[in-house]
């Protein structure tokens, strides 16, 4: 999937993560900024990196700005920036259909 404009999803409230993708013909360029990196920095970017190739991006800017949320948190974040990126509104394979 091609990321075709910025997008972000999520908030910066405790137990959540902002998640922000922006479009480049780089790769994948991770950033994380997280109040939790030393104990779980590589686990989020094992998430995240796992779901976007579940979604099948190859080129992204993805920046995370962590404030202790789940795997399943970020899952989401970041499957919906994604989704948002590409004015996908329509048919969203919600609920564990990404796999």
């Amino acid at each position: 999937m091609e990321i075709l404009k910025p997008a972000v999803a999520g908030t910066l409230e405790s137990s959540d993560a902002m998640v922000t993708v922006e479009p480049t013909d780089n790769g994948i360029e991770f950033e994380l900024n997280s109040t939790v990196i030393h104990q779980y920095g590589n686990e989020i970017k094992r998430i995240v990196m796992e779901t976007l190739d579940r979604l099948s991006v190859t080129n992204a800017k993805i920046t995370v700005v962590d404030k202790g949320a789940l795997n399943c948190t970020l899952k989401a974040r970041v499957e919906c920036a994604v989704f948002r990126a590409n004015d996908q509104k329509e048919n969203l394979p919600w609920g564990g259909a990404i796999r």
